[in-house]
């Protein structure tokens, strides 16, 4: 009997070196960092503990991306999952609601529900935040997580409605935690980072850098306090962030401008192909206008992940696992040959298997 399938831990670490697999799960830029991180290994030798909340030149030089910014308003962290993590455990009240986008990330309600809080969720249209509807479900929020570029979805908030919220949540009291690990790969306009003493960004090396492994990440608030709480959590915790990911991570930043200018154009071209090879497939979806991922419409689809890994040697993620019970999700974080010949194994898929389904 074949193994079943129930979260993506199964797939993690699955890529191309397995074979003839094709994968469309995990989000993992298949792209090489910029040449200056490598650079770094050459001649690293600091071995000893490092600063809790970050070594000081990484914070200055993260801190010259916010407007007004300062070093003691940012903390480094083992990759954006730390950084929600805690943030959550600081701001924690206990069973109190936190308002997070369906469809989700697949941790944020495990992130919730483990910092002893309560999940609860508000609808995306097509992958949008409806204002009128986001108002009435964050009411008594202790939090809300946006997250623009979206993962799964592909899309980016409105500004007029993220500003809307920012608004809103500070009116409310309501701590806002953004998302943007993605806001480097954005193909409809710049960036908005949200504005807000509540407001908590997040943000990571992993998608802009391609420094997934690295785990390297980040916040930055307004609030000192939430800063200096996290900072002694994280001393009983993780302790420092690596020092060799912080140094390769401050090497990459120098190279930001030409490697994100060169990257952002390939992202965009994969966006095309299998946005418009599933659209000739018959599938329903919307375009992506950011990150590197499709959420197509497929029935069944935990059916249809298992038929797809078993059958076709495809990995795919079930929506299920986001929030979206009748949608797969397709990272399209791999060169363009491969994405033609998953298509191509998908459309076997369509004619044959699927044909069965209810």
């Amino acid at each position: 009997m074949q193994p079943e399938i129930r979260s993506p831990a199964f797939f993690i670490g699955q890529g191309a070196s397995a074979g003839d697999l094709i994968s469309f799960g995990s989000g993992q830029p298949d792209l090489p960092p910029p040449p200056s991180a490598f650079a770094v290994l050459e001649h690293f030798r600091q071995f000893k503990y490092g600063s809790v909340q970050g070594e000081l030149a990484l914070r200055e030089a993260i801190a010259k991306e916010y407007p007004s910014a300062t070093p003691e308003e940012v903390v480094v962290t083992n990759g954006a999952s730390e950084a929600i993590d805690l943030v959550l455990r600081a701001i924690a009240v206990p069973g109190a609601r936190v308002a997070l986008p369906r469809p989700y990330y697949y941790s944020y309600p495990h992130n919730v529900e483990l910092a002893g809080m309560t999940p609860v969720y508000y609808e995306l249209e097509k992958g949008k935040i409806n204002f009128d509807s986001f108002e009435g479900a964050v009411q008594g929020c202790r939090a809300i997580m946006i997250n623009s570029p979206s993962n799964p979805t592909g899309t980016v908030q409105d500004i007029d409605t993220l500003k809307k919220i920012e608004d809103l949540c500070n009116n409310l009291g309501i701590y806002i935690l953004s998302d943007e690990v993605y806001k480097d790969l954005i193909y409809v306009r710049e960036n908005y980072p949200m504005k807000g003493k509540r407001v908590v960004t997040i943000n990571s090396f992993s998608k802009t850098y391609a420094m997934c492994g690295m785990r390297l990440g980040y916040f930055h608030t307004l609030d000192r306090a939430l800063v200096e709480k996290v900072v002694e959590m994280k001393s009983h915790t993780s302790m420092n962030t690596s020092l060799i990911s912080q140094a390769m991570g401050l090497a990459a930043m120098g190279e930001r401008s030409t490697y994100v200018a060169a990257h952002v154009p390939i992202w965009q071209k994969r966006r095309d192909i299998i946005y418009q090879g599933l659209r000739d497939l018959g599938l329903d979806l919307w375009k992506p206008e950011g990150a590197f991922y499709v959420l197509p419409k497929i029935k069944n689809s935990t059916r249809a992940m298992h038929d797809l890994y078993y059958h076709h040697n495809i990995i795919t993620y079930d929506g299920v696992w986001f929030g979206a019970p009748d949608r797969l999700r397709f990272s399209y974080a791999l060169d363009i040959p491969k994405i033609e010949e998953g298509l191509g194994r998908l459309k076997k898929f369509l004619e044959n298997e699927y044909r069965t389904y209810a």
